[in-house]
């Protein structure tokens, strides 16, 4: 072995952490290794007579020939390990060096194992969960400060959160068990947060923390996100039977139990602790759980129907659809998924049906009032000039309702009777001047606004019944005009979501919307790919199709492509890497929800290398983007480089492109692909 066939070797290693300037590789993984490699690096280790038990992970350095032997005994038992013994060997100077860091205070620490075992490991998917939450917790924003021991548990510290058995823990903690037999320190759950929870996120995305609502924290820990919401003048209050055991439970809109019931080992007063937040809400419950999978919960020493952490800690984890079945099941109430461990339940069922209606409403560009049409009637038409503004607000919110709205639909409703009687003789005068054109684009306004109702009625069969007089007074109104009656509404609704099992008209209804999309990727008789932003302009079908996705997994904010599969009854959902802001972006996470089955499956790509990226992602933009053209070009001159038809998508990941980049003496450099 040389320098100049190690170097080559190293380069196109399949597996292991890859940095700029070493890869990294567990003794498990050198398997997956060319075997002149994993032979010479046995070799090495027995020529200086070290002890195979005696190191487990291996260095390759890649600009010189080098590589480390690396010890870390914890390596599978700890989330971020410490390196206790480093042999060094440079393989010029046939040399070596040894470091003992057992007497360290301050050790290097590993992170990212998953990158370093093959995918097919038992631990594997249980290191891919602990790299995730750090990812989520912003722990890799600055890598250069994660490498030792005392800055990384200081950097978690400061994120506000504690590392508990490889998990990073932000929850509250219940009163502690009445028997006097209980053992567990549920005070060591509550943490110190230093930004807003991400339920209390999902509140603010929502509208819910805009001041119109107070707010209660049951289960408030050390009342980190009350004291940010106090800051902003928000009326919110909370309890917690270790920090703030004296505090008054306070009945308001909004009450969130935020990763509580997981830290509670007995049932029945798990099932009290959500059914007491629900008595105190009078609109809205928040629930939230830590969520994790089988193989990473049987790694601990099962306790009831969870888990004793190392810190005697109890936990109850949770999948997806458990938590919803759970919440469901305490309550008999309605759980909406909002985001993976978080479910919306509503009291005030008025509200729960504005919150659903705005998630399937379309928002449409009209065209706007630039002027009056020509008429004979000069009367009407100076009028009209002269409340133009007036009126064109005024038609904005009719083609939005599709319908005329009442007094206390439209904000200005009194200058509106004012100057022309009712808003009746308005849209009149607004028809009469803007003649044919308006006139149609009303009725394509009834036709969507129709098309919108049917798939939020459709959507709320997943729900409790909601009978007639529990729907707002807008809706009732909507119903009159556009249905007739609400049974007409709810017969049609059912036929629509009955009709997305059939995989003849979901294909169909496929190829429609292919040919109507600004921007779509049909694979014919599999799926159609497309940007999340042209999800309103799909048929009522597939909207209805994906809504029904959308009912497992929840809100769709880190999400930039969908994809309909056609014959399964899966929808995957693809977040990228700076999908708007980048030529190749790469894939973050992708989530396939698998309907006849109600269950969600995550994926993610936490190792960049492996990442793949997006390749054409012109397929995806629509031709009026101001970035399509410069897009389209540098997909074509890409295509060239890695053989392929730039019409359709390609499947490779970062490492595999940049190998095929550097072998056509090119790079990327924004838009551009340069000569190197």
């Amino acid at each position: 072995m040389d320098a100049t066939i190690f170097a080559k070797l190293v380069k196109k290693m399949p597996i292991g952490k890859k940095l700029p300037d070493a890869h990294y590789i567990h003794k498990d993984a050198l398997g997956e290794l060319p075997s002149e490699l994993s032979n010479f690096i046995y070799a090495v280790s027995n020529a200086l007579k070290i002890e195979q038990d005696s190191w487990n992970l291996v260095k390759l350095n890649k600009n010189e020939f080098k590589l480390s032997l690396l010890s870390y005994p914890t390596f599978f038992t700890e989330a971020y390990p410490a390196l206790t013994q480093s042999v060094t060997i440079d393989l010029v100077k046939l040399t070596h060096r040894i470091t003992k860091y057992e007497q360290s205070d301050n050790p290097p620490i590993l992170h990212r194992k998953e990158t370093m075992v093959p995918v097919t490991h038992d631990a594997y998917e249980s290191f891919v969960h602990i790299t995730q939450e750090g990812e989520n917790a912003g722990l890799y924003e600055k890598s250069r400060m994660i490498g030792f021991k005392q800055s990384w548990e200081r950097l978690i510290t400061e994120h506000g959160y504690e590392l508990v058995d490889g998990r990073l823990f932000r929850a509250s903690a219940l009163t502690s068990a009445s028997n006097n037999e209980s053992t567990i320190d549920r005070h060591k759950t509550a943490l110190v947060r230093h930004e807003l929870s991400s339920p209390m996120k999902h509140l603010a995305k929502q509208g819910f923390l805009n001041g119109d609502y107070s707010l209660f924290d049951y289960g408030c820990g050390r009342g980190d996100d009350l004291r940010e919401l106090q800051a902003h003048g928000l009326e919110a209050l909370g309890w917690d039977p270790n920090f703030c055991p004296d505090a008054e439970k306070q009945t308001s809109d909004i009450v969130n139990i935020g990763f509580v019931i997981n830290v509670i080992e007995d049932q029945i007063e798990r099932s009290e602790a959500i059914i007491g937040a629900w008595q105190l809400c009078t609109k809205l419950l928040v629930v939230s759980a830590m969520l994790a999978n089988d193989s990473y919960i049987s790694q601990f020493t099962p306790y009831k129907d969870g888990v004793i952490t190392s810190r005697n800690t109890f936990q109850k984890y949770y999948a997806q659809a458990e938590l919803k079945g759970y919440i469901e099941r305490v309550l008999d109430e309605n759980a909406i998924a909002i985001a993976p461990g978080i479910y919306y339940v509503f009291r005030d069922k008025i509200e729960e049906q504005r919150f659903l209606a705005r998630r399937h409403q379309r928002h449409h560009q009209w065209h706007h009032i630039t002027a009056p049409a020509p008429t004979s009637e000069e009367q009407a038409r100076l009028l009209f000039t002269q409340h133009q503004d007036l009126l064109s607000q005024f038609w904005d919110r009719c083609l939005e309702l599709g319908r005329i709205p009442i007094d206390e639909e439209f904000t200005d409703s009194a200058d509106i009777k004012m100057h022309f009687g009712n808003g009746k003789k308005a849209f009149k005068l607004l028809i009469q001047v803007q003649g044919e054109l308006a006139e149609k684009e009303f009725e394509q306004a009834i036709a969507l606004r129709r098309e919108d109702l049917l798939v939020y009625f459709a959507l709320s069969q997943f729900e409790q019944h909601k009978g007639y007089s529990r729907l707002p007074d807008e809706q009732k109104r909507d119903i009159k005009i556009f249905f007739d009656t609400y049974k007409v509404a709810i017969n049609e609704a059912k036929v629509l979501l009955f009709a997305i099992s059939d995989t003849q008209l979901i294909e169909q209804a496929c190829i429609d919307a292919h040919n109507k999309l600004p921007a779509s990727k049909l694979n014919s008789g599999h799926s159609l790919e497309f940007h999340k932003k042209f999800l309103s302009y799909l048929p009522a079908l597939l909207r209805v199709y994906v809504g029904a996705a959308v009912q497992l997994y929840g809100e769709l904010d880190e999400i930039d492509l969908i994809k309909i599969h056609v014959t399964s009854g899966k929808v995957s959902f693809m977040g990228y890497d700076n999908f708007d802001t980048s030529p190749l972006p790469t894939l973050r996470e992708r989530i396939k929800v698998k309907m006849w089955q109600l269950d969600v499956d995550f994926f993610d790509y936490v190792d960049v290398e492996r990442r793949p990226p997006l390749v054409n992602k012109h397929l995806f933009l629509d031709l009026n983007e101001k970035d399509y053209k410069k897009q389209l070009n540098f997909d074509k001159r890409l295509a060239k480089i890695i053989d392929c038809d730039y019409k359709d998508d390609v499947l490779i990941s970062i490492a595999e492109l940049k190998v095929l980049l550097t072998k056509n003496n090119k790079s990327i450099k924004g838009y551009q692909i340069q000569n190197i």
